[in-house]
């Protein structure tokens, strides 16, 4: 597979500042052809070069990467988490779960706590949902005035490619389930004891509000996939794929960004040679 493929098959397109999330086929598999036992082989595969590479940028302490994940209720969050994430050394990742904002929160711009939890140089941070929700549910929820969200949009941007111009790498991406997929999924959680504690009623209302998230997740999308950090839109009712698309995006990722272990300088033989006495 040719360097960069698969984030080139999955990167947002948008045109004239919006992005059709219907126009992205969430049964859909793009770039793999052998199902998901071939899938399953690679992501196997990669295991160890995800962990070299991140070594690599956690000897090198000069860049960082940011994942952030989307998605709507029971769209793989917590799975990719669990699935991909973890073949990186976990004492060079740092997790974090936004939900609503604490009332300190509040009182500061929305961009605050984000800054707050960036990933140190050679960190990966992890972003379970994001900066993002304050254009998706303050958008659907009416949480804010319409002119202030529009702000959001170019704020966003511009703390991004802030971003990128300290070293740390961006990558988004929004794990795409259809309605259909969401219910099964939540049904799914209500009939297995051992799933149950993950189940919120409040899902149920959220769901009544598809249609306007769908909305929501394009504009956001439309407005925010730059150059310097692009969307991802990856097709996640197949959660085998899923976990094989985040993979190889995040091999392309690193790949490109090609870090190297320090050389110190150090008298080699020297060292050598007391070591022996």
């Amino acid at each position: 597979m040719a360097k960069g493929e698969i984030r080139d098959l999955l990167r947002a397109q948008p045109r004239g500042g919006l992005f059709r999330m219907a126009g992205v086929n969430p049964d859909s598999t793009p770039g793999l052809r052998g199902g998901d036992k071939k899938a399953l082989r690679e992501i196997k595969k990669h295991r160890d070069e995800l962990f070299e590479l991140h070594e690599r940028l956690y000897a090198e302490r000069k860049r960082s990467l940011l994942i952030v994940l989307q998605a709507m209720d029971t769209g793989g969050k917590d799975g990719t988490v669990t699935h991909v994430v973890r073949n990186f050394n976990p004492q060079g990742v740092v997790i974090t779960p936004f939900k609503a904002p604490t009332p300190e929160e509040r009182r500061h711009g929305f961009l605050w706590r984000i800054r707050r939890r960036l990933p140190d140089t050679g960190f990966i941070g992890v972003f379970n949902r994001s900066h993002y929700e304050d254009v998706l549910v303050a958008r659907v929820h009416d949480l804010t005035r319409p002119s202030v969200i529009e702000r959001r949009y170019g704020q966003i941007n511009d703390f991004e490619k802030g971003l990128g111009r300290n070293g740390t790498t961006v990558v988004k991406l929004c794990l795409h389930i259809s309605y259909d997929e969401q219910r099964r999924r939540l049904i799914d959680r209500l009939k297995d004891p051992n799933k149950r504690w993950k189940f919120n009623p409040h899902d149920i209302e959220e769901r009544a509000r598809w249609d306007d998230y769908m909305s929501a997740y394009g504009l956001a999308i439309g407005r925010c996939s730059t150059r310097q950090a692009p969307w991802y839109v990856i097709p996640a009712n197949d959660k085998v794929y899923r976990n094989w698309a985040v993979t190889k995006i995040l091999i392309e990722t690193l790949r490109e960004m090609d870090p190297r272990y320090p050389q110190p300088k150090l008298e080699v033989p020297k060292l050598l040679q007391k070591l022996r006495a």
